[in-house]
């Protein structure tokens, strides 16, 4: 996986250099830039199967909805269970949304905005890499699941991978990655205020 490679080069060598991560991150911001760009490369699937998209529009927004808190509820409940301090909660509760915006939401819920892109990267990953094995084990086939299914849970980086396999499964994966954003966007500030 390209992004995994990446992301230990990119740790190797600001461990090896001693240079902070908020420092490498200033200097990164126009790469930092280009992943909203990217994330919008993943809508042509969706544009060519809009149609079909739409017809599903109801199943596909509870969908993402009961996935989005299912991931964050277990993710938080996970770091309570486990005594993880509060900052860190709020920073691991937004993981399956793509890094950019869980950093946004972290900093809403009061979290720590590079923590929660580094447990975005680590959940996108995770997805990215052990999803075809689950799946397999699980003898889910059709890539429009699979798709939606990375989509839900593993953001940006599982779309990717997806979208790699297969154009539905690419299709899918970008209408849950983008459906999850905004859900988790407007309802995950508005659940904090709650609890």
């Amino acid at each position: 996986n390209p992004v995994l490679w990446t992301v230990l080069t990119l740790a190797l060598l600001l461990a090896a250099s001693g240079t902070p991560y908020p420092t490498y991150f200033s200097g990164a911001q126009f790469i930092h830039f280009l992943l909203g760009p990217a994330v919008v490369a993943l809508a042509w699937p969706l544009w060519q199967r809009r149609a079909e998209l739409r017809s599903r529009a109801r199943a596909v927004l509870l969908a993402a909805t009961a996935g989005g808190l299912a991931a964050a509820a277990a993710a938080v409940g996970l770091g309570w269970l486990l005594g993880l301090p509060d900052a860190v909660l709020r920073s691991l509760a937004p993981k399956s949304v793509t890094a950019p915006v869980a950093m946004g939401i972290a900093e809403q819920l009061g979290g720590i905005p590079a923590l929660a892109a580094a447990f975005a990267v680590i959940t996108g990953l995770t997805g990215a890499i052990s999803a075809k094995y689950l799946f397999d084990a699980l003898r889910i086939a059709e890539p429009e699941v699979r798709g939606f299914a990375l989509g839900t849970a593993a953001h940006g980086i599982g779309a990717a991978r997806a979208l790699q396999v297969h154009p539905d499964a690419g299709a899918y994966a970008g209408l849950a990655l983008g459906v999850q954003v905004v859900l988790a966007a407007l309802l995950m500030p508005l659940l904090a205020r709650l609890i």
